[in-house]
């Protein structure tokens, strides 16, 4: 009998849980949502790697990947190859202004998401460059 009522319990619980999850997103419609996936060629994104490799006088990708892997920032790296950190943070700038550009164009984002995501720009890119 007891374990009737748990049953119950977690079929209403659980109907309850799928109807707000279902019924937030028509509630909310007003509000600004962001996409985390940007859709990007890969002609592009392999021109921005190499780049990048050579703004941090990177040899290869492989080699970028075990410093970040060790737990070393971007201005770790460069520093460590004497290379400047502002020019991969104006890389990275120019990358996902570009990106963001290409969003708003494509329909992907609003016009008020993207002023949003470019008044974000300076600290998304600062963060990514010293891990913070």
């Amino acid at each position: 009998m007891n374990i009737k009522r748990n049953i119950k319990r977690v079929m209403i619980v659980g109907s309850m849980i799928v109807a707000i999850s279902f019924g937030g997103n028509t509630w909310g419609s007003s509000t600004v949502n962001a996409s985390p996936v940007a859709k990007l060629s890969l002609s592009a994104a392999s021109t921005d790697r190499d780049n990048l490799l050579e703004a941090l006088k990177q040899p290869s990708g492989e080699d970028l990947y075990y410093s970040l892997y060790e737990g070393k920032s971007l201005a770790k790296v460069a520093s460590e190859n004497s290379a400047d950190v502002q020019q991969v943070i104006d890389l990275q700038t120019k990358q996902l202004t570009r990106q963001l550009d290409q969003r708003l164009a494509s329909g992907g984002i609003t016009l008020e998401q993207y002023k949003a995501y470019m008044a974000e720009v300076p600290d998304i890119i600062r963060s990514s460059v010293y891990s913070l």
